[in-house]
């Protein structure tokens, strides 16, 4: 599951967490829609537009860029679908860029070519690590947060957000989404629990059954059954008997002997 495809998600349905990184009044999100469009030179795609609804050709479109993984050619991209759109749209509203990074480490900010660039107004970088910290941070500064919360202390981030949502959204069908929404977050940071662990962890007597919340959670017990290959492949290799393995990895021995069989036959 690709930490982007989160962000866009929340965005999609909660596009009031956007202009609030933005510092800008939850009733922005009447005058825009959240979409992606396609940029036919190249076969670029913005996945991240939102787009004013209203005829205020003072209104700002915003392309938003969500980057988790560091990209030396991130900007040369970026620039590339933003003219390459201008051109082909001429959209009559002036532009803003947002590119969201977990930390400063992980931005590659090629100096030699856009040093002036990333300078403009127009263009807004937002580290998550950098946002308020919990004690003070809005709702929706904790939302985003929670995906880069520590493992070990993200499930009770995660039920102190659900309380906060009972007393702060009065919708009750978006107060469920977002609870929703959070039971996926923690599915994506600890793939290795099981749907009844993570009911648990927010008291509920079943998992919700969006087929969001199914996808992710397929897509990252799949990626969690192939790490666990991978290790006992390796442990193999290192000489490791399969008893040894089931030590270490605190599995049965008959599905690490499973494992080594598969592993034989492919």
């Amino acid at each position: 599951m690709k930490t982007d495809s989160l962000f866009y998600s929340i965005f999609q349905e909660f596009p009031f967490v956007f202009f609030a990184l933005l510092g800008i009044p939850a009733e922005a999100t009447n005058q825009y829609q959240f979409t992606s469009q396609e940029v036919k030179q190249l076969a670029f795609r913005l996945d991240g537009l939102f787009l004013p609804i209203i005829e205020d050709f003072q209104l700002p479109f915003y392309i938003v860029e969500v980057q988790f993984q560091p990209d030396p050619n991130l900007y040369y991209r970026l620039f590339a679908e933003l003219f390459i759109y201008l051109k082909q749209y001429q959209p009559p509203h002036p532009w803003q860029l947002v590119v969201i990074y977990p930390n400063r480490q992980t931005e590659r900010e090629s100096d030699l070519h856009f040093q002036q660039m990333l300078a403009l107004p127009n263009i807004t970088r937002i580290y998550i690590d950098e946002l308020n910290p919990p004690e003070t941070a809005s709702l929706s500064i904790k939302l985003l947060k929670l995906i880069i919360e520590p493992e070990n202390t993200a499930p009770d981030l995660a039920r102190e957000l659900a309380r906060q949502a009972e007393t702060e959204i009065p919708n009750a069908a978006i107060r469920k989404s977002l609870i929703d929404l959070l039971e996926t977050i923690i599915v994506y940071k600890l793939p290795q629990k099981s749907r009844e662990e993570i009911a648990a962890m927010f008291e509920l007597s079943d998992l919700k059954k969006t087929r969001f919340y199914q996808d992710v959670f397929a897509e990252c017990q799949a990626e969690a059954k192939q790490r666990e290959k991978a290790s006992i492949l390796r442990m193999v290799s290192l000489g490791l008997s399969t008893e040894q393995i089931a030590t270490v990895l605190d599995l049965p021995v008959a599905e690490v002997e499973g494992t080594i069989a598969e592993a034989a036959q492919n």
